[in-house]
């Protein structure tokens, strides 16, 4: 490059000319076999093959084909295009999907300063999106269930089915087609009508709703409340339900025309509706009733409507 050429000066070139002079790319030639990707696919279900072995033959054979970091992204967009995903169409009424957050809030004692972390809750609607949050202490069975039937109250109805994650609370054994749901969970899905269809283990998608859930509350929920201090759950799920309305009340506005009852009636309007009766968790190690044990002895949790 000869200096002073205006041809060649650097300042006369864009920043993607000037890349291109520094980095020239040089494609593949079309005599080069492009690398048979389901052959690789194939060849690396084999012990002991990796990509680096796979991409040393190919040059072996094909010295002016790809080089390593090409053949590997290649690879990884070919393996994109071969995965299936079932698309998932949520009909009104058919499920709800809950889950806990990753991310906790603190809460602090008034009188000794002691900070405990409460769990958040949340619900939702597969069809419509409509969202329930909620702190607890904890993700114990009585917590859990407790939330359940605050959900279910708080949409007006319940669904035909529900989608947990695998937590103890909601299965006691996880199993991709027949997990054993935890007997206090199944007696509160009979008493609602409910069906309850655990998520299978590592797979995300079985409960995208409420992973997208989640990630709403705690940016819109959670990040808001950082800053502020809370002495009591009640406060706390105070101000988490000011948040949920702001929420509901940002939706409606996305739905232009549509008032927010109208809304909230459009997205429960096919929820059974629920027994009158509400479902109190009580432990038989309190002493309140005769005890129910599993088959290893532990006392159980019972359900008792009231």
């Amino acid at each position: 490059m000869r200096p002073g050429s205006a041809g060649h000066c650097p300042q006369t070139l864009d920043e993607a000319a000037l890349l291109g002079r520094l980095y020239p790319r040089t494609p593949v030639s079309p005599t080069v076999p492009w690398p048979d990707y389901a052959e690789v696919h194939r060849e690396l279900a084999g012990r002991g093959v990796t990509r680096e072995l796979l991409w040393h033959e190919y040059k072996t054979a094909h010295p002016d084909g790809l080089q390593y970091t090409a053949f590997c992204n290649h690879y990884r967009h070919w393996l994109a295009t071969q995965e299936v995903v079932l698309r998932q169409v949520h009909t009104p009424g058919d499920k709800l999907f809950v889950d806990y957050a990753g991310q906790t809030m603190p809460v602090v004692d008034r009188l000794t300063g002691e900070v405990r972390y409460a769990q958040l809750f949340v619900a939702v609607l597969g069809c419509s999106n409509y969202t329930y949050a909620e702190v607890t202490w904890s993700q114990a069975l009585p917590d859990w269930l407790g939330s359940h039937g605050r959900a279910l109250s708080y949409f007006g109805g319940a669904p035909r089915a529900i989608v947990p994650d695998n937590l103890k609370s909601a299965v006691t054994r996880a199993h991709r087609y027949e997990p054993d749901v935890n007997p206090a969970y199944q007696e509160f899905a009979e008493h609602y009508g409910v069906a309850i269809l655990p998520a299978r283990v590592r797979k995300p998608r079985d409960k995208a709703k409420v992973e997208a859930g989640v990630l709403i509350c705690e940016r819109w929920i959670l990040a808001r409340l950082r800053n502020r201090t809370f002495f009591s759950l009640a406060a706390l799920n105070e101000a988490i339900a000011e948040l949920l309305e702001e929420l509901e009340h940002t939706t409606v506005q996305k739905a232009r025309g549509v008032s927010t009852f109208a809304l909230r009636t459009t997205r429960t309007r096919c929820l059974a509706t629920t027994a009158a009766a509400r479902l109190r968790v009580r432990s038989v190690e309190e002493g309140q009733g005769p005890s129910r044990l599993s088959h290893r002895g532990r006392p159980q949790l019972l359900l008792r409507t009231v």
